[in-house]
């Protein structure tokens, strides 16, 4: 066969009008937009291919112009690959000829491997496919942004991890192996290659992420070594490896991490990327000396946890109806409010997974990026690289945005910056560190912000906290003291019978399994706004909040005592600020 293309464009193969023609005829473009296009050619004098001027113009997207190639070619267009792909596939082809070629091999299926392709006219390439791996070989077209993506998440680069295929054989009693003191950085590069000390921390990630939790924490004590997780928002011990494995392992995860092992003095900052399961999941890791080492925090950011339908959030009825009435607005920003580790993101992420359609743009800018939102534009902040929320909102702002998510206000300039977008009629969404709802409008204006312009463009601000959920295996009755019973019944109605978790072995004897939100939604009605915009005091607004009907969150975890989703104890502990 002759040379194989290299780096051919997919519409390179199909003249310029009837690749006009597919998308005319797919009602994605007009005949007008054609023809501006093809205008827009001739002007900037550039040789830029039909597809991507459409899409430069957006007229279309990346994906329409290849699902219209796609179809004329016969052959299947598959979005979001990264979730099919099977991991295991990927490895009957080298990493380099993988990204030089923009291929992905998806699955194999009866010595039929399905590959996404981003050339779907490139016979030579299908060919050489099927030579190095000596099989059958069956396409589908994707764009390049998804292939790159996919490569970015599957393939092993200098940090990724492939975990699964290296605990099975793993066993507690593997921990006791490493019985020596290390002290110099060789020794430690050394011993922290070590299988024992691999197998380790493959075991740690793989237990955490299967027991669902958010954090690990390594630490070094007095001839200790103490690892717990943190679950449901508590923390508990896991194991105690014998105390000389601590620099080993800390050493190790630094490596994976990509961070400095000699440098033991200062506390550092790194990512991990692994692969479980077939899903990609991103580690964040804290290093910190102490007395005894190093103590070594890995969050771990696992996408799959954080996409939650809206309506399973745990929202009452009347909250949930009026949350969604405030998404549904046009403009102005919706905030939700809590403190770290309160669910915000995931909250927001329901609203956008809610809100996601073909005819809307939606662009967010977040630290770190916790779940991959298919059909969402995502950015990530780099303030090394002087990419911060405030500049990053407003470069998104002349990307066309219809709803806006910023992860956080934390300074007057995203502050501004979000209200100005607000004010030119797009709907955004952000997050602010307070302890209730009303709060926020006051912080708001300690920002910075005029009163009058926060009154203006607020539209709802959600305060939330995660309680414990009473653990279903091992519920049982039982009668609280009477104060409980007078406070419950008080806020919520009569109680036929209290429950609580009693303890069994799959909740830890915590008598606690997953979590649940309270809630409590303010949207400013006349009367609020007016006090806001003449600079009303954080009482008025509470008392003219109340006066309207304002719940405070407490009522909603009372309620959700009353039936039996969790304890007074974890209310109390939530909503005592």
């Amino acid at each position: 066969m002759g040379a194989l293309p290299r780096h051919q464009a997919i519409v390179d193969r199909l003249p310029r009008l009837q690749l006009g023609e597919l998308l005319i005829a797919r009602g994605l473009i007009t005949p007008k937009q054609l023809n501006d296009a093809l205008e827009h050619q001739k002007e900037k004098g550039h040789r830029r291919l039909l597809g991507e001027t459409l899409v430069e113009l957006c007229f279309v997207t990346d994906h329409d112009v290849m699902a219209a190639v796609a179809d004329s070619y016969g052959i299947p267009f598959a979005r979001d690959i990264a979730r099919i792909a099977d991991p295991h596939c990927l490895e009957v082809l080298p990493r380099e000829y993988l990204l030089e070629h923009l291929v992905l091999p998806l699955f194999l299926v009866r010595d039929m491997l399905t590959v996404a392709v981003a050339e779907p006219a490139n016979l030579y390439l299908f060919e050489e496919i099927r030579r190095r791996t000596n099989k059958q070989v069956q396409i589908v077209a994707t764009t390049p942004g998804e292939i790159r993506a996919a490569l970015d998440a599957y393939v092993p680069a200098a940090n990724v991890f492939v975990i699964d295929d290296i605990v099975g054989d793993v066993d507690e009693q593997a921990f006791s192996v490493i019985e020596r003191e290390v002290a110099e950085i060789e020794d430690l590069r050394e011993v922290a290659g070590h299988s024992p000390v691999v197998k380790t921390v493959n075991w740690l990630l793989w237990n955490a992420v299967h027991e669902g939790a958010s954090d690990i924490h390594i630490e070094p004590g007095d001839r200790r070594l103490r690892v717990r997780f943190r679950i449901d928002g508590r923390l508990f011990e896991k194991i105690d490896p014998p105390w000389q494995m601590g620099a080993a392992i800390s050493s190790r995860i630094k490596i994976m991490a990509g961070l400095d092992i000699s440098e033991r003095r200062k506390p550092q900052d790194g990512d991990i990327h692994v692969m479980l399961e077939g899903r990609p999941i991103d580690l964040r890791v804290s290093t910190m000396p102490s007395r005894h080492g190093e103590k070594v925090v890995i969050r771990i950011i696992d996408s799959r946890a954080s996409l939650v339908p809206l309506d399973r959030l745990g929202m009452n009825a009347n909250i949930l109806v009026r949350w969604k009435s405030v998404i549904a607005r046009p403009n102005g920003i919706a905030l939700v409010t809590g403190p770290t580790g309160s669910g915000k993101s995931t909250t927001l992420y329901s609203v956008l997974t809610s809100m996601n359609s073909t005819d809307c743009n939606i662009s967010t800018v977040e630290d770190p990026i916790e779940a991959t939102l298919t059909g969402v534009n995502q950015f990530q902040v780099n303030d090394k690289a002087g990419f911060d929320f405030a500049s990053a909102l407003r470069a998104m702002l002349r990307q066309d945005p219809d709803v806006l998510m910023v992860g956080e206000i934390r300074d007057n300039e995203t502050a501004t910056t979000a209200v100005q977008a607000a004010l030119t009629g797009h709907l955004v969404f952000s997050t602010l560190h307070t302890n209730d709802s009303i709060s926020a409008i006051t912080r708001l204006v300690n920002l910075g912000i005029e009163p009058y312009l926060v009154a203006a463009v607020v539209r709802g601000v959600l305060a939330q906290r995660l309680v414990r959920r009473i653990c279903p295996h091992c519920r049982e009755p039982f009668e609280p003291e009477a104060h409980v019973r007078a406070e419950v019944e008080a806020s919520a109605g009569a109680v036929e019978g209290f429950v609580h978790g009693a303890g069994c072995a799959r909740c830890r004897s915590s008598g606690f399994s997953g979590r649940i939100g309270l809630f409590e939604l303010l949207v400013p009605d006349e009367s609020f706004t007016a006090t806001v915009a003449r600079g009303g005091t954080l009482q008025e607004l509470t008392n003219i909040a109340r006066a309207a009907g304002h719940q405070p969150m407490r009522v909603d975890g009372l309620a959700k005592v009353r039936m039996g989703q969790t304890t007074f104890e974890e209310v109390v502990l939530a909503t005592s600020s």
